[in-house]
């Protein structure tokens, strides 16, 4: 849902409002609703994560965050799971995870609702693209596939259950098939 406001805000007054429920998004001076999630994608998104963070983050590689903001380039975009390398995790000088990122992450995540653009989901992940994230991924649970995203290469399509998908070079201790993937909305 597209929410237009009485004037146009800028990116730092957006920033200032209270959060939604669920998260509003910055786009091109436009605030942007995200639909709530369901069930399929709530199941994806929690066990995908953790997969994610079971395999990288013991090893202090990289972490999974789930509907974490991150800003950069002019918009403020909040992907379903936001995964960013140990070193670029921002940090306060103590050691502790910061609240604001204001980096993209080095691996975005959308998982397609039934009542989202897919348009707009792929623009947000070119946007991040754009900013030196390494790989994106859009799942699209209805159709069981995942359209998988590089910087200056073609869009791939995987939506055989044996196909392996990609992972940035960081995450290549993490195997996952579609199959895989899919079969979590079945346990």
């Amino acid at each position: 849902m597209v929410q237009v406001p009485a004037k146009a805000l800028t990116l730092e007054e957006f920033l200032q409002l209270p959060e939604t429920e669920p998260a509003s998004e910055y786009i091109n001076g436009q605030i942007i609703q995200k639909p709530m999630p369901q069930g399929e994608h709530s199941t994806i998104q929690t066990e995908l994560a953790g997969t994610i963070n079971i395999a990288l983050k013991p090893q202090k590689i990289a972490r999974a965050y789930t509907e974490l903001r991150c800003t950069f380039g002019g918009r403020s975009v909040v992907p379903d799971i936001s995964v960013f390398t140990w070193e670029r995790i921002p940090r306060q000088p103590s050691g502790r995870v910061k609240n604001v990122f204001s980096i993209a992450p080095d691996w975005t995540i959308e998982i397609l609702s039934p009542e989202q653009s897919q348009t707009k989901v792929t623009k947000n992940i070119s946007h991040c693209l754009k900013y030196q994230t390494q790989m994106g991924w859009l799942i699209d649970p209805s159709e069981e596939s995942v359209l998988v995203y590089l910087p200056d290469r073609l869009v791939e399509i995987y939506d055989e259950q044996t196909q392996e998908l990609p992972v940035p070079s960081f995450a290549n201790t993490l195997q996952i098939t579609v199959g895989e993937l899919f079969a979590w909305l079945m346990e």
